[in-house]
C-alpha cells in the first residue's frame, strides 16, 4: 500500500509555501509602503505584471493541490483521471499533485 500519509505531508506543506507566496505577490502588488518619489514609484510598478502572472500560477497550483487533498480523502489519489489506471508513486514524487498516468498527461497536453 502507498504511504497516503506522505503525500498529504507533501501536498500540505507546498500548500503552505503556495499560500505565503501568494500573499507575498499580493502585497506586492498593493505596493504597501510605495515610495513617495514618483520615479521610484514608476520603477516599482514595472514589474506588476510579472507579479500578476506569478499570482494567477501560483493560484493554479493551489487548486490542483486543494484537488488532489480531496482526492485523497476520497481514495482516489493514486488513480488517473482519465483512464482509471494506476498513477505511480514516481510520478507522484515529481508533481504530487497531479491526476493523470503519464499516457494520459501526454494525451491532455496534445489537446
Amino acid at each position: 500500500m502507498h504511504d497516503l500519509d506522505y503525500f498529504k505531508q507533501q501536498l500540505l506543506s507546498r500548500k503552505d509555501d503556495i499560500t505565503d507566496r501568494i500573499n507575498a505577490i499580493d502585497k506586492d502588488i498593493k505596493h504597501e509602503g510605495m515610495s513617495p518619489n514618483w520615479t521610484e514609484q514608476a520603477t516599482e510598478r514595472e514589474n506588476d505584471e510579472v507579479l500578476e502572472s506569478l499570482g494567477i500560477a501560483s493560484e493554479q497550483e493551489l487548486l490542483m493541490i486543494n484537488n488532489a487533498l480531496k482526492r485523497i480523502e476520497s481514495g482516489e489519489y493514486f488513480v488517473c483521471s482519465m483512464c482509471g489506471e494506476e498513477i505511480p508513486p514516481s510520478r507522484l514524487e515529481l508533481l504530487p499533485f497531479s491526476s493523470h498516468c503519464v499516457n494520459c498527461a501526454g494525451k491532455a497536453e496534445n489537446h
